[in-house]
């Protein structure tokens, strides 16, 4: 089932930071098509870039975790709802690491080539993100 391949890319890759482990999930190309705010947003990468990009995200958060709350899955895609939380630190934008709880919420489309994740259609709430880096 393409739900429990998005439930087992989103534990490795992303809550235990294996960005190498991406390989066993993804299609050649990734594109992210929607991701508001997102460094990324509209590019299509390779398995290295992907790779980086794990790796660029997670850096100042590197204990983040996904809780994924709903998970739907089409023929073509898996759609889930989330709770994002982690620990500030480094860098984010210009704000230094303070340590602090980061959290927010978001919805993610993943699409499918075949039976790999071919990219992404997400929001998510960095409005959020950063009120919290500016300590309101």
């Amino acid at each position: 089932m393409k739900a429990d391949w998005v439930e087992n890319f989103i534990r490795k890759v992303w809550n235990e930071g294996d960005a190498d482990a991406a390989a066993d999930f993804l299609a050649s190309a990734y594109t992210i098509h929607h991701d508001p705010g997102d460094p990324w947003e509209g590019k299509t990468l390779d398995l290295e870039g992907f790779k980086d990009r794990v790796r660029q995200s997670r850096g100042p958060v590197p204990d983040q975790r996904f809780e994924l709350l709903d998970v739907c899955e089409g023929e073509d895609r898996v759609f889930i709802t989330w709770l994002w939380q982690g620990t500030h630190r480094g860098d984010i934008a210009g704000f230094p690491a303070t340590g602090r709880t980061l959290s927010m919420s978001g919805a993610t489309v993943y699409l499918f080539d075949g039976d790999r994740i071919s990219g992404h259609w997400q929001i998510a709430d960095r409005l959020g993100i950063f009120r919290q880096l500016q300590g309101a």
